[in-house]
């Protein structure tokens, strides 16, 4: 990669994943585990990040996750993930997470994420990542958000 890799739009990195709900990523009541679902908007993250550095990264934090509605077994979880943030090196992922009864169509939002990643190159080494940029009124004002999220991070690692 060069030293100043060329700025991207916010739509490079959108990603979509979709996965049907299964009595083993549940309880024994049917709620899928909150677990799994992390582990799923990890993967849409990383790969929303990927996508945009064409390079591996590690995640490094993951924002407070709350879960407003339960999951259950048999729905259809969908994660839409896309960057909302570049620093030099690191790289954040906004991703929803969608439910839906894929009979009747309900759909509703249990979860919105924020996950910092660092790009690695080649050698694991944190390498530098295209800037993100904005197209739309929306775009610009997630990525305002997210420096404001980056702030408050950097503030409280001191």
């Amino acid at each position: 990669m060069t030293d100043s890799p060329s700025p991207k739009p916010m739509r490079v990195s959108r990603i979509s994943l979709a996965q049907m709900m299964q009595p083993e990523h549940a309880n024994n009541l049917g709620n899928v585990h909150g677990g799994w679902i992390m582990k799923l908007v990890d993967e849409a993250g990383a790969l929303a990040c990927m996508r945009h550095s064409q390079c591996r990264v590690v995640t490094v934090a993951i924002d407070s996750m709350s879960f407003r509605h339960p999951i259950k077994t048999s729905d259809l979880v969908i994660l839409n993930a896309e960057v909302t943030y570049t620093g030099n090196t690191s790289i954040e992922a906004e991703v929803q997470v969608i439910a839906e009864n894929p009979l009747t169509g309900q759909r509703w939002q249990t979860n919105t994420a924020y996950l910092l990643y660092v790009a690695l190159d080649d050698h694991a080494k944190p390498t530098k990542v295209p800037p993100v940029f904005a197209e739309t009124i929306e775009e610009e004002r997630k990525i305002a958000e997210a420096k404001e999220r980056q702030q408050r991070r950097l503030k409280e690692r001191k």
